[in-house]
């Protein structure tokens, strides 16, 4: 074991979307000193990172994906589904699809009614305003998708970049029409909190240069990596953290860390150790630290430091049911990517100062509160549905989720519109890769159906006391029988939206189908879930901001519940997952993350 060096005011274990963030905001104050220890590379000038339309190309490769693969699910067919995670410098925020959605209220107050004061909407609105910069839309933007009440002064001028793209096209136009015919025309800017129906958000992409915007470039910029008070190590792993048991509470005092070159090293804090490795691997962290279940830890011969079974339970994950429905000849398709002279000239064209389809995100969503192949659901009709699954929602948060799913304003579901063909049927595949590469030869859309608020609850655990072994990833979904009915009902409703014009006008009359199954009965829709049915890229809760005795991990102050000096700032401290994509709610915990360290940090300046 190599000997200690310099102490640090903060280590942070992660450098991505969370880790980044908090980092960039400690050294504002030149007098902290933080080190941001990252298992991957700075790959911030790697095409396959700054090309918005070559997303794909980094799935399944460890230079950039940690690469998770599920237990079979016994929910969806026994299936292993796959789930991406960011290896390298911005994490997740440097491999997702850029949509930048933000939490309706109902999501944030559903936060802080679970006992964590200061994390209701109206608390982290300020930091929703503060994260990120949305750049007006172009007006070829507004003639093609509305945008009629887009509202500039609810976001503010954050490092995060966010534009509206260029390129719109015939099919985002007809997603709007069609929900504006059944009734979910979206009539407010659904970034201020409140809204239900189809809408476009935005993309993490820089209208300057047409390149994503993620905590690398955002949070780590050439100014802020030369400040003297930061010190950022790449392709170096945690293996555990190092607690001072002297006293009454133990003190986490530093880290046990393997250098790129395959050496050991321990490393020191005056300070505290900010725990922000995802939510799939800080609790792989705290329990090869000692930190997790009695049981799970002297199995592996783990010294306990903090007995908490809730570590790595309660996991959370949005599950999504794709659908492909064959286009009819001109229809433009993601699909045609897959002849390589095509996305050649794509290239070509994209390096032509950005331009073209490969610096855009054109996905369409929406925002739909319960519904199935009649329509929107009536009051009494949703009520129905949960008492009939009241023995399925007996937890605390169960409840505030079926009281909140049952608001009449309140989105049950988001659906994408996704630009191409999804491959979500297939087994045993090796990553997100094998569900987004075209592989069959018709052109195709896809409809996405991503439950917001899962009642199914998942778990990540370390089975080796081997950092370099994942940690067994297990979301269980389905396991609440409540997520397949809204799931299916939801499918029904896709089929209601097909033969709607002039949605149905891009589609081939009984053209092909990914997957082939129908969801026009209830019990087809429940089939094709299970068939069809992976995650979203949004794992969370796994180490969840609530009481102890309910649950809790971290408190509200994000500290870890039995320990001094260590905090877990990422999607792992939600209390419940938010609806909609989350990578806008992992900025703003950090965001305000930073600010509740910086008070503290001055409580304890004044209390000596």
């Amino acid at each position: 074991m190599g000997s200690a060096i310099d102490v640090f005011d903060y280590i942070i274990i992660g450098g991505g979307t969370a880790g980044l963030t908090v980092a960039n905001r400690l050294t504002e104050d030149a007098d902290i000193q933080v080190l941001v220890i990252e298992a991957g590379q700075d790959r911030t000038n790697d095409p396959l990172v700054q090309i918005p339309g070559l997303v794909v190309g980094m799935y399944g490769k460890p230079e950039y994906d940690w690469n998770f693969s599920s237990t079979p699910q016994p929910g969806l067919n026994h299936r292993i589904i796959n789930q991406a995670r960011g290896k390298q410098l911005g994490g997740s925020s440097a491999l997702n699809f850029m949509m930048m959605l933000y939490p309706p209220r109902g999501s944030l107050d559903a936060w802080g009614a679970l006992g964590n004061e200061g994390w209701d909407y109206d608390a982290l609105s300020p930091y929703l305003r503060k994260f990120a910069t949305f750049h007006s839309p172009p007006q070829a933007a507004k003639d093609v998708v509305g945008l009629a009440n887009h509202d500039d002064s609810a976001v503010g001028n954050g490092p995060v970049q966010v534009c509206f793209s260029e390129g719109y096209g015939e099919a985002n136009k007809a997603w709007m029409e069609a929900f504006a015919k059944l009734g979910l025309e979206m009539k407010t800017d659904p970034r201020t909190g409140k809204g239900l129906g189809a809408f476009q958000q935005g993309g993490s992409i820089d209208p300057a240069t047409n390149t994503r915007s993620h905590a690398g470039n955002a949070h780590y910029t050439p100014e802020i990596a030369s400040r003297s008070n930061l010190t950022v190590m790449t392709e170096t792993v945690v293996q555990k953290i190092i607690f001072d048991k002297s006293e009454d509470v133990p003190v986490a005092v530093g880290v046990l860390l393997r250098t790129r070159d395959g050496a050991e090293k321990t490393l020191l804090t005056g300070g505290e150790i900010i725990l922000a490795a995802g939510a799939l691997m800080s609790p792989q962290v705290l329990e090869l630290s000692g930190i997790g279940s009695r049981s799970l830890l002297e199995s592996l011969a783990i010294p306990v430091v903090v007995n908490n079974p809730n570590v790595g339970e309660h996991l959370q994950d949005h599950p999504i049911t794709c659908q492909s429905f064959e286009v009819k000849p001109g229809v433009l398709s993601g699909d045609v990517l897959r002849d390589p002279n095509v996305l050649g000239a794509l290239l070509q064209q994209y390096q032509d100062g950005g331009k073209g389809p490969l610096g855009q995100s054109n996905i369409s969503v929406a925002y739909v509160p319960l519904a199935d192949g009649d329509g929107v659901c009536s009051g009494d009709a949703k009520e129905s549905l949960f008492a009939a699954h009241r023995e399925h929602l007996q937890t605390p948060e169960a409840r505030v989720l079926s009281k909140l799913l049952q608001e009449p304003d309140e989105p049950t579901v988001q659906y994408f519109l996704f630009p191409s063909q999804a491959h979500t049927v297939i087994d045993n595949s090796s990553s997100m890769a094998d569900y987004l590469l075209p592989t069959s030869p018709e052109n195709y859309l896809t409809v996405m159906t991503m439950l917001n608020h899962p009642f199914s609850r998942g778990s990540v655990h370390i089975t080796s006391t081997d950092v370099d072994n994942l940690p067994t990833w297990d979301p269980k979904f389905n396991s609440n029988p409540l997520d397949l009915e809204v799931s299916a009902r939801h499918v029904q409703f896709v089929e209601l939206l097909l033969r709607t014009a002039s949605f149905a006008d891009l589609f081939k009359p009984s053209g092909a189908r990914i997957p082939q199954l129908t969801g026009d009965t209830l019990e087809n829709a429940r089939e094709l879930v299970r068939q069809s049915q992976v995650c979203c890229f949004h794992p969370s809760c796994s180490l969840a901001m609530k009481p102890r005795e309910q649950g809790g991990v971290v408190d509200s102050r994000l500290r870890v519940y039995g320990t001094k000096g260590l905090r877990v700032v990422d999607a792992s401290v939600f209390p419940i997952q938010t609806a909609g994509n989350i990578q806008s709610v992992v900025y703003v915990v950090a965001e305000k993350a930073s600010d509740i360290i910086k008070e503290d940090r001055t409580g304890m300046r004044m209390s000596k």
